[in-house]
């Protein structure tokens, strides 16, 4: 199929951008990659009257450390996101979970923004972002606010912004002395995820102060395990089986979704998360 008519619009500038939300309102969808718009306008899913291009807007583009955080543009390619190194030197998970977000040439056309703002409940990103609290710099006529990850996903397919507004930045905390595992899974290499597990943990002293532990693909939205979190965060890695990570984590965020199958899936990934984090701290429990 083909999309219904619409008016096409390429700003040069934020400010060109902005005008044009404001001009067209909720009738207007912003273009990033591609790889979630184009496909929803081809099956008549999406039918906006306007699209606006942002591939030639300046300034959302390029990563940069900045005060602690690795920051990205909006229009990042995945494929640049985990080629760079950068982030592997400063944020791993985030350069892990890029690399296997669809197929090459989907990783080569959408960007971490498009991701982002799709805000698809299973997706690998938005599991990241919430698991590494990330922020997000959000622009619209009223100015520029930022948004913590647990605030920004709302639903199914439904973030914070506003229709008159931009993502302009995505700022990721630093992962130092940290180590991590991300696992999910799909029906095939390539498909949509059907839940994916991200873990955060630190690698001093070898004691865990600070645990993260996201999860998506059980809810409206990804979330974050923090009752398992604020328990394992005074055990030292060697003390903790894998296996009870991941009922634990089943436990207290599978109410979620009455799947039987997804609430097992979830956890075992946790499981094998949690055990690849520990295997690069060198320190594991069967």
């Amino acid at each position: 199929m083909k999309p219904a008519g619409f008016a096409y619009h390429a700003p040069r500038s934020l400010g060109e951008c902005l005008d044009l939300l404001v001009r067209h309102g909720e009738d207007a969808k912003l273009l990033a990659g591609g790889q979630s718009l184009v496909p929803l306008m081809n099956l008549r899913l999406a039918r906006p009257e306007v699209v606006i291009d942002l591939g030639r807007v300046e300034g959302l583009s390029g990563l940069r450390l900045r005060e602690g955080f690795l920051e990205i543009g909006p229009m990042v390619r995945h494929a640049d996101v985990a080629g760079s190194e950068l982030v592997a030197a400063n944020c791993p998970l985030l350069a892990a979970a890029s690399a296997v977000i669809g197929y090459p040439a989907i990783r080569n056309r959408g960007t971490i923004g498009g991701s982002l703002a799709h805000a698809d409940p299973a997706a690998e990103l938005p599991c990241v972002a919430v698991t590494l609290d990330a922020e997000f710099e959000v622009t619209g006529p009223r100015g520029s606010r930022t948004i913590p990850a647990a605030e920004f996903f709302l639903s199914h397919f439904v973030c914070a912004l506003e229709a008159d507004e931009v993502l302009t930045a995505v700022r990721v905390p630093v992962q130092t002395q940290r180590t991590w595992g991300f696992e999910e899974f799909a029906r095939k290499s390539g498909d949509f995820a059907l839940s994916a597990v991200a873990v955060d943990l630190a690698t001093n002293a070898g004691a865990v102060p600070r645990i993260r532990i996201g999860v998506a693909g059980l809810g409206p939205r990804p979330l974050r395990a923090t009752a398992t979190e604020r328990t394992l965060s005074s055990t030292p890695p060697a003390d903790v089986v894998a296996a009870d990570v991941g009922r634990a984590v089943r436990d207290e965020i599978g109410g979620q979704t009455s799947d039987a199958e997804r609430r097992h899936l979830v956890e075992t990934l946790v499981a094998r998360a949690w055990t690849a984090a520990l295997d690069r701290m060198g320190d594991r429990r069967d």
